[in-house]
């Protein structure tokens, strides 16, 4: 089973921009998270309008999420 990292999607640049140690670098805030019950609320699928364009969240049947514009 996987687990759920939200730090995890934040990584540092291979290497400094401007030179200084990658110990200088600061790690952003921490990611806000949602549970999936509270976003899909008994449901299997969901939209969301993002700049116009309509997206669908959907659960799998074996229990994945599959992102679709």
């Amino acid at each position: 089973m996987n687990t759920h990292n939200p730090n995890a999607f934040f990584r540092a640049r291979p290497y400094p921009a401007d030179g200084a140690q990658r110990s200088e670098f600061r790690r952003p805030a921490a990611v806000r998270t949602l549970t999936s019950q509270s976003l899909f609320q008994g449901e299997f699928e969901i939209g969301i309008d993002h700049a116009g364009s309509l997206y669908r969240l959907k659960i799998t049947r074996q229990g994945k999420l599959i992102l679709n514009k």
